[in-house]
Protein backbone atom coordinates (compact mmCIF):
# COMPACT_ATOMS: atom_id res chain seq x y z
CA UNK A 1 0.00 0.00 0.00
CA UNK A 2 3.16 2.52 0.69
CA UNK A 3 4.40 1.52 -2.58
CA UNK A 4 1.53 2.70 -4.37
CA UNK A 5 0.72 5.75 -2.39
CA UNK A 6 4.74 6.32 -3.23
CA UNK A 7 3.13 5.84 -7.28
CA UNK A 8 0.15 7.83 -6.96
CA UNK A 9 2.25 10.43 -5.17
CA UNK A 10 4.82 10.79 -7.80
CA UNK A 11 2.18 10.74 -11.06
CA UNK A 12 0.36 13.33 -8.83
CA UNK A 13 3.58 15.67 -9.15
CA UNK A 14 4.49 14.65 -13.08
CA UNK A 15 0.90 15.81 -13.68
CA UNK A 16 2.52 19.40 -12.98
CA UNK A 17 3.21 21.25 -15.50
CA UNK A 18 5.04 23.77 -12.80
CA UNK A 19 7.25 20.65 -12.23
CA UNK A 20 7.74 19.72 -15.76
CA UNK A 21 8.31 22.76 -16.66
CA UNK A 22 11.28 22.78 -14.03
CA UNK A 23 12.39 20.13 -14.95
CA UNK A 24 13.04 20.90 -18.63
CA UNK A 25 14.36 24.20 -17.83
CA UNK A 26 17.23 22.34 -15.16
CA UNK A 27 17.97 19.69 -17.84
CA UNK A 28 18.04 22.02 -20.93
CA UNK A 29 20.78 24.50 -19.71
CA UNK A 30 22.96 21.77 -18.17
CA UNK A 31 22.56 19.74 -21.41
CA UNK A 32 23.02 22.83 -23.74
CA UNK A 33 26.33 24.13 -21.81
CA UNK A 34 27.61 20.46 -21.50
CA UNK A 35 27.02 19.56 -25.27
CA UNK A 36 28.98 22.79 -26.66
CA UNK A 37 31.90 22.88 -23.88
CA UNK A 38 32.64 19.06 -24.79
CA UNK A 39 31.95 19.57 -28.53
CA UNK A 40 34.42 22.38 -28.35
CA UNK A 41 37.26 20.28 -26.29
CA UNK A 42 37.08 17.13 -28.92
CA UNK A 43 37.65 19.29 -32.15
CA UNK A 44 41.21 20.30 -32.22
CA UNK A 45 40.39 23.10 -35.04
CA UNK A 46 37.70 24.66 -32.77
CA UNK A 47 38.79 27.92 -30.62
CA UNK A 48 35.92 28.53 -28.06
CA UNK A 49 37.77 31.94 -27.45
CA UNK A 50 37.31 33.36 -31.19
CA UNK A 51 34.78 31.14 -32.28
CA UNK A 52 30.96 30.88 -31.64
CA UNK A 53 29.06 28.17 -30.40
CA UNK A 54 27.04 28.07 -33.83
CA UNK A 55 30.73 27.62 -35.69
CA UNK A 56 30.27 23.88 -33.87
CA UNK A 57 27.34 23.33 -36.59
CA UNK A 58 29.32 23.79 -39.22
CA UNK A 59 31.26 20.35 -40.65
CA UNK A 60 30.54 16.52 -40.72
CA UNK A 61 29.93 16.21 -37.04
CA UNK A 62 27.50 19.32 -36.98
CA UNK A 63 24.61 17.23 -36.18
CA UNK A 64 25.72 17.43 -32.98
CA UNK A 65 25.40 21.12 -32.31
CA UNK A 66 22.22 21.40 -34.65
CA UNK A 67 20.41 18.34 -32.60
CA UNK A 68 21.59 20.38 -29.18
CA UNK A 69 19.68 23.86 -30.47
CA UNK A 70 16.54 21.54 -31.04
CA UNK A 71 16.59 19.64 -28.00
CA UNK A 72 17.75 22.35 -25.54
CA UNK A 73 14.50 24.60 -27.72
CA UNK A 74 12.05 22.16 -26.68
CA UNK A 75 12.89 22.03 -23.21
CA UNK A 76 13.00 25.56 -22.64
CA UNK A 77 9.62 25.35 -24.50
CA UNK A 78 8.81 22.99 -21.49
CA UNK A 79 10.15 25.92 -19.14
CA UNK A 80 8.02 28.51 -20.48
CA UNK A 81 4.82 26.84 -20.37
CA UNK A 82 5.48 25.57 -16.32
CA UNK A 83 6.54 29.39 -15.88
CA UNK A 84 3.37 30.47 -17.55
CA UNK A 85 1.32 27.87 -15.17
CA UNK A 86 3.38 29.41 -12.18
CA UNK A 87 2.44 33.37 -12.75
CA UNK A 88 -1.30 33.67 -13.23
CA UNK A 89 -1.37 37.07 -12.74
CA UNK A 90 1.07 40.43 -11.80
CA UNK A 91 3.77 41.54 -13.37
CA UNK A 92 5.52 39.35 -15.61
CA UNK A 93 2.96 36.86 -15.80
CA UNK A 94 2.31 37.76 -19.92
CA UNK A 95 5.54 39.21 -21.26
CA UNK A 96 8.01 37.19 -18.84
CA UNK A 97 6.70 33.37 -20.44
CA UNK A 98 6.35 34.94 -24.24
CA UNK A 99 9.75 36.00 -24.38
CA UNK A 100 11.14 32.92 -22.89
CA UNK A 101 8.85 30.96 -25.31
CA UNK A 102 10.27 33.16 -28.33
CA UNK A 103 14.24 32.58 -26.99
CA UNK A 104 13.24 28.53 -26.82
CA UNK A 105 11.57 28.68 -30.43
CA UNK A 106 14.85 31.22 -31.87
CA UNK A 107 16.87 27.83 -30.44
CA UNK A 108 15.17 25.26 -32.52
CA UNK A 109 14.47 27.24 -35.82
CA UNK A 110 17.91 28.40 -35.47
CA UNK A 111 19.20 24.62 -35.23
CA UNK A 112 18.80 23.24 -39.01
CA UNK A 113 19.63 27.24 -40.62
CA UNK A 114 23.55 26.40 -40.11
CA UNK A 115 25.52 29.55 -39.49
CA UNK A 116 28.67 30.54 -41.82
CA UNK A 117 32.11 31.16 -40.59
CA UNK A 118 32.86 34.14 -38.17
CA UNK A 119 35.03 35.09 -40.41
CA UNK A 120 32.88 35.45 -43.71
CA UNK A 121 32.21 38.45 -44.90
CA UNK A 122 28.24 39.92 -44.75
CA UNK A 123 28.37 40.37 -48.40
CA UNK A 124 29.23 36.56 -49.00
CA UNK A 125 26.63 35.63 -46.49
CA UNK A 126 24.95 32.24 -47.35
CA UNK A 127 20.80 32.79 -47.17
CA UNK A 128 20.63 30.12 -44.12
CA UNK A 129 23.94 31.96 -42.49
CA UNK A 130 21.83 34.73 -42.13
CA UNK A 131 18.68 33.55 -40.91
CA UNK A 132 20.74 32.28 -38.20
CA UNK A 133 21.96 35.50 -37.18
CA UNK A 134 18.69 37.24 -36.91
CA UNK A 135 17.73 34.72 -34.57
CA UNK A 136 20.66 34.90 -32.72
CA UNK A 137 20.08 38.59 -32.23
CA UNK A 138 16.52 38.12 -31.39
CA UNK A 139 17.50 35.34 -28.63
CA UNK A 140 20.57 37.15 -27.17
CA UNK A 141 18.78 40.30 -27.32
CA UNK A 142 15.61 38.92 -25.36
CA UNK A 143 17.50 36.79 -22.97
CA UNK A 144 18.55 40.01 -21.64
CA UNK A 145 15.07 41.70 -21.90
CA UNK A 146 13.20 38.48 -20.34
CA UNK A 147 15.88 38.66 -17.14
CA UNK A 148 14.70 42.82 -16.60
CA UNK A 149 11.13 41.93 -16.86
CA UNK A 150 11.47 39.07 -14.15
CA UNK A 151 13.11 41.08 -12.04
CA UNK A 152 10.61 43.15 -11.86
CA UNK A 153 8.56 40.35 -10.62
CA UNK A 154 10.78 38.90 -8.29
CA UNK A 155 11.21 42.47 -6.39
CA UNK A 156 7.51 42.22 -5.55
CA UNK A 157 7.21 38.87 -5.19
CA UNK A 158 7.91 37.21 -1.74
CA UNK A 159 8.21 33.71 -2.99
CA UNK A 160 10.61 35.02 -5.50
CA UNK A 161 12.63 37.65 -4.34
CA UNK A 162 15.61 35.78 -2.83
CA UNK A 163 16.31 35.47 -6.89
CA UNK A 164 16.04 39.40 -7.78
CA UNK A 165 19.81 40.52 -7.36
CA UNK A 166 20.79 37.46 -9.04
CA UNK A 167 17.86 38.37 -12.06
CA UNK A 168 19.36 41.93 -12.41
CA UNK A 169 23.17 40.71 -12.49
CA UNK A 170 22.43 38.41 -14.65
CA UNK A 171 20.69 40.88 -16.84
CA UNK A 172 22.93 43.30 -16.41
CA UNK A 173 26.10 40.94 -17.83
CA UNK A 174 24.35 39.44 -20.54
CA UNK A 175 23.28 42.88 -21.68
CA UNK A 176 27.21 44.27 -21.24
CA UNK A 177 28.07 41.08 -23.48
CA UNK A 178 25.66 41.53 -26.30
CA UNK A 179 26.92 45.66 -26.71
CA UNK A 180 30.54 44.50 -26.49
CA UNK A 181 29.64 41.60 -29.15
CA UNK A 182 27.75 43.98 -31.33
CA UNK A 183 30.84 46.55 -31.80
CA UNK A 184 33.49 43.25 -31.93
CA UNK A 185 31.78 42.33 -35.02
CA UNK A 186 31.11 45.58 -36.41
CA UNK A 187 34.91 46.01 -36.33
CA UNK A 188 35.55 42.97 -36.88
CA UNK A 189 37.09 42.99 -39.99
CA UNK A 190 39.19 46.41 -39.09
CA UNK A 191 42.97 46.12 -38.51
CA UNK A 192 42.93 47.40 -35.53
CA UNK A 193 40.47 45.02 -33.29
CA UNK A 194 40.86 45.09 -29.47
CA UNK A 195 38.16 42.12 -29.63
CA UNK A 196 39.89 40.04 -32.60
CA UNK A 197 40.20 36.70 -30.59
CA UNK A 198 37.43 37.04 -28.16
CA UNK A 199 34.71 37.28 -29.94
CA UNK A 200 33.80 33.75 -28.31
CA UNK A 201 34.61 34.18 -25.04
CA UNK A 202 32.17 37.11 -24.74
CA UNK A 203 29.08 35.26 -26.46
CA UNK A 204 29.86 32.29 -24.03
CA UNK A 205 29.63 34.77 -21.19
CA UNK A 206 26.10 36.44 -22.45
CA UNK A 207 25.17 32.27 -23.14
CA UNK A 208 26.08 31.00 -20.14
CA UNK A 209 25.47 33.39 -17.79
CA UNK A 210 21.54 33.09 -19.30
CA UNK A 211 21.49 29.31 -18.79
CA UNK A 212 23.00 30.03 -15.32
CA UNK A 213 19.80 31.91 -14.49
CA UNK A 214 17.07 29.40 -16.74
CA UNK A 215 18.45 26.76 -14.34
CA UNK A 216 17.99 28.50 -11.07
CA UNK A 217 15.11 29.89 -11.97
CA UNK A 218 13.87 26.11 -12.89
CA UNK A 219 15.17 24.95 -9.44
CA UNK A 220 13.23 27.99 -7.77
CA UNK A 221 10.41 27.14 -9.13
CA UNK A 222 10.81 22.89 -8.59
CA UNK A 223 11.21 23.81 -4.66
CA UNK A 224 8.27 26.32 -5.05
CA UNK A 225 5.74 23.65 -6.96
CA UNK A 226 6.95 20.84 -4.44
CA UNK A 227 6.57 23.17 -1.24
CA UNK A 228 2.41 23.79 -2.47
CA UNK A 229 1.98 20.38 -2.25
CA UNK A 230 2.89 20.04 1.44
Amino acid sequence: MKFYNLIEKSITILKDRRILGAWGGMIGSILFVGIFTLEGFLRPEYNPFSMFVSELSIGPRGWVQILNFIITGILLLIFALGIKTEFRQGKASKAGPILLLICATCLIVSGPFVMDPLSTPPDQMSWHGIIHNILGAIFFSLSAVSCFVFFRRFRDDPKWQSLKWWTLMAGTTILIAIILLAIGQKLQFEVMNIFSGWLGLIQRIALITFMIWLFIFALKLKKISLSDKN
